[in-house]
């Protein structure tokens, strides 16, 4: 028996890294097992942001969904479905702009972030505004039970249960409320110690080959104060050690007291650090290998999920238009 019906999706604007592993990925392969799980790509959301220039978004669909595939995610136990293709999802998003009171969107926190920080973007339209209408439609179309967030992301959820209120409190009850499913992912800072961003061109891909993940290690930023071997060591600043504190967690006391005791180089702690990396990312490299020698597997993947996902949604909206008195059929 499963413990409910989990959504959560990702924008295919790139290769996922190992951030959006960590933050996302790791916990939905443990997730599948247990749930009942949707998990999308976010095509429309990432129009968004970057509606200007839509040339690689087939592309990234197709690789996102490799990333997904080779991170673990299982088909025969979870739906991977394409966003676009699922039109209740638009529906649902037109029916909410309706009795979404505008001040609900202006208060968005994310809203007001990124305008301020993406000012090399315009993205003053209605449709970067509306956007937590079409992330409550993605949710609340598959009346999904948990939505995997973190801290930061509890506003966006909570927006989404104040439109399954508003919409049960208008017509009729429709709408269960989506709880929130902490997780507590594990942060990883870039090459360059900043946050991990393809935008800083820091970032180590999931696709990254062994000897691609070898080369960028050896390019980490470590403790600038420290110039010779056998000076004293802060690991608290280097991102070789916050690295270590992931991927080899029964030998990273060691290396702590031998950073700090000035027993051991950086260039060795990056050696160390590189044959534990490649040890756990090494078999996702080889799983993308095979699907990639499977042209048609991530079009039969979407096929299937896609199939799914639009049984469930056209459930819902002959519900919503319903409850709504709008499912007059007038030829």
């Amino acid at each position: 028996m499963k413990k409910g019906k989990i959504l959560s999706g990702i924008r295919p604007t790139g290769a996922l890294h190992l951030g959006n592993y960590f933050g996302a990925l790791e916990n939905w392969v443990k997730l599948q097992n247990d749930y009942d799980c949707y998990f999308f790509v976010a095509d429309w959301h990432a129009l968004t942001t970057g509606y200007e220039n839509t040339s690689d978004t087939k592309s990234n669909i197709s690789n996102l969904v490799i990333d997904f595939l080779s991170a673990g995610l299982d088909p025969d136990k979870c739906n991977i479905f394409l966003q676009s293709s699922i039109k209740e999802h638009a529906e649902l998003h037109l029916l909410f702009s309706m009795i979404t009171p505008l001040p609900w969107l202006f208060r968005c926190p994310t809203y007001k972030d990124q305008l301020a920080q993406m000012t090399d973007k315009n993205i003053t339209t209605y449709g970067f505004l509306g956007y937590p209408c079409l992330q409550a439609a993605d949710i609340l179309v598959y009346k999904a039970n948990f939505v995997p967030v973190g801290e930061d992301q509890l506003p966006h959820l909570e927006l989404t249960r104040e439109i399954a209120r508003r919409f049960n409190f208008l017509y009729k009850e429709v709408f269960t409320e989506p709880q929130p499913m902490l997780t507590k992912a594990k942060v990883l800072p870039g090459l360059d110690g900043r946050k991990m961003s393809k935008s800083y061109n820091n970032t180590i891909a999931l696709s990254d080959s062994p000897e691609d993940i070898k080369k960028k290690v050896l390019t980490m930023i470590t403790d600038p104060q420290r110039i010779r071997k056998d000076d004293p060591g802060h690991p608290e600043v280097c991102a070789v050690y916050a690295f270590h504190k992931v991927f080899n967690e029964e030998e990273v006391t060691e290396i702590e007291n031998q950073c700090r005791g000035g027993k051991i180089g950086c260039v060795q702690c990056k050696r160390n650090l590189a044959d534990k990396m490649l040890t756990y990312m090494t078999p996702i490299y080889e799983r993308r290998q095979e699907i990639l020698n499977k042209p048609e597997y991530v079009n039969e993947v979407l096929q299937q999920g896609n199939e799914n996902a639009t049984k469930i949604a056209r459930q819902t909206m002959e519900e919503v238009k319903s409850a709504m008195k709008i499912d007059y059929n007038l030829f």
